[in-house]
């Protein structure tokens, strides 16, 4: 709800292939426009560091307005912006229907999209959006040995930092030669049972952290599916659902990347399948920016109905009664993070729903950003900002002294357990939500 209006939060299509789009002069209008609003209200100054350099660019101008703020600054606020949506979802009074039509984020995603029409992208930024060309390359058996080497080698990040400006403190996720869906063995042969909210057969969307970095959450999943007799398949053929293209203003990457994963999935979807990825970037890909990128599209909305979170699947089966709940291990205390990506779903808090089911188990949940967001608490100029912006949530997630840390996005897991050891607090054992109700069914 917004002040000031009963309705919902609308969002309108994003209108990348019209002309008006790329034109830098009405870009900038609108920019000044809705910066001016943000700087009258300034309610998002603690979200993240791009509303603190605008409030800083107006209040270091001339006349302390944004009408004295150079243009060319005005691109400091969009580098600092790495589209988590929670200022349009959690914040902002004056997002669609208000009169004002202020969409933050998709604003942010404009300048990107320009940025990158008119100067491209560094090499860094391209290969670190390319995550399944990396993933191919890193997960060869022969080459993630050194890759890994590599990746925790100090001397080495030193050499990756001047070359390339990945920060050498941030700590990199490994690469498994034993991917996800080369190994992945999913069982049929339990009848399809549907509820009145969900699908009885699923199929999974392993994406690509899942596939080449931490397939053990992919594996989790499956057990957790095999032990409440839910028929399951891996999808036949995918690609990068493309938020890192997105995230870098590629539009047109983001569109080939469609063509390749919507066809597949639409077949899925119209044959009575749940489609399930256990990364919230790419359920909120397929739920929200492909729809509003390709509005008229009858294949993505029909992919976006069928696409579903693992703990919103499961908690919609178990208000079905579909759903076991013999757990056989307790947790303790746990940690929770709920991710941005997640959050702006408007699914509500399913994780914690059903982890709670579990005896002798507490769940304190964070809802704040960690600060990492993909590719961008990775890079240099932004690694500070990300463990600034993070410092809260690992405060908040070690306070308990929990057994467990959790978060439904991995990245950001890994992220706030480095965070809470660079502390010096006890954050307890780093597990994925997956994991956690894997060892509570103790399968």
């Amino acid at each position: 709800m917004r002040e000031g209006s009963l309705e919902a939060p609308t969002r309108h299509p994003i209108d990348w292939k019209s002309k008006d789009f790329y034109d830098q002069a009405k870009l900038f209008d609108e920019m000044e426009r809705v910066y001016d609003i943000c700087h009258g209200c300034r309610r998002c100054v603690s979200l993240c560091t791009a509303f603190p350099t605008l409030f800083d660019l107006v209040d270091e101008s001339e006349t302390m307005e944004v009408d004295s703020v150079a243009k060319k600054d005005y691109w400091k606020v969009v580098d600092k912006c790495y589209l988590c949506d929670m200022c349009y979802m959690s914040k902002c009074p004056y997002v669609p229907p208000h009169e004002w039509n202020v969409d933050f984020p998709h604003l942010m995603l404009r300048a990107k999209a320009l940025k990158f029409k008119k100067d491209g992208a560094r090499f860094r930024d391209r290969l670190l959006s390319s995550t399944d060309a990396l993933g191919k390359l890193a997960s060869i058996p022969v080459v993630v040995q050194l890759v890994n080497a590599v990746n925790k080698n100090g001397a080495t990040r030193k050499v990756m930092q001047s070359a390339l400006g990945i920060d050498a403190k941030r700590e990199l996720p490994e690469y498994s030669s034993q991917t996800f869906r080369r190994n992945a063995r999913p069982k049929q042969e339990f009848a399809v049972t549907c509820g009145n909210n969900t699908p009885g057969k699923v199929a999974i969307f392993s994406t690509c952290y899942v596939n080449y970095n931490e397939p053990g959450i992919g594996q989790d999943l499956l057990r957790i599916l095999e032990h409440n007799e839910i028929p399951a398949m891996i999808v036949h053929k995918e690609a990068c659902c493309g938020m890192p293209k997105l995230e870098l203003g590629d539009l047109e990457s983001v569109a080939r990347l469609k063509e390749k994963n919507i066809p597949l999935l639409a077949r899925l979807a119209r044959d009575g399948c749940a489609i399930v990825t256990p990364v919230p970037s790419c359920s909120l890909m397929f739920k929200q920016e492909l729809p509003l990128m390709f509005p008229d599209d009858a294949d993505v909305k029909s992919v976006a109905e069928a696409m579903f979170d693992p703990f919103e699947y499961f908690v919609l089966r178990n208000r079905d009664g579909l759903l076991k709940t013999d757990f056989k291990k307790r947790l303790g205390k746990v940690s929770y993070h709920i991710p941005c990506h997640l959050r702006v779903q408007n699914i509500g808090q399913k994780t914690r729903e059903l982890l709670e089911k579990v005896p002798d188990t507490t769940v304190t949940t964070v809802e704040r950003c960690s600060g990492h967001d993909g590719t961008w608490g990775v890079k240099s100029e932004f690694f500070a900002d990300s463990m600034k912006i993070g410092r809260p949530v690992f405060r908040q997630m070690a306070e308990p002294q929990p057994d467990y840390i959790s978060s439904d996005c991995a990245i950001a897991g890994r992220h706030i357990a480095q965070g809470i050891r660079e502390s010096g607090a006890n954050g307890g054992e780093k597990k994925h939500p997956l994991t956690l109700l894997r060892i509570a069914y103790d399968i």
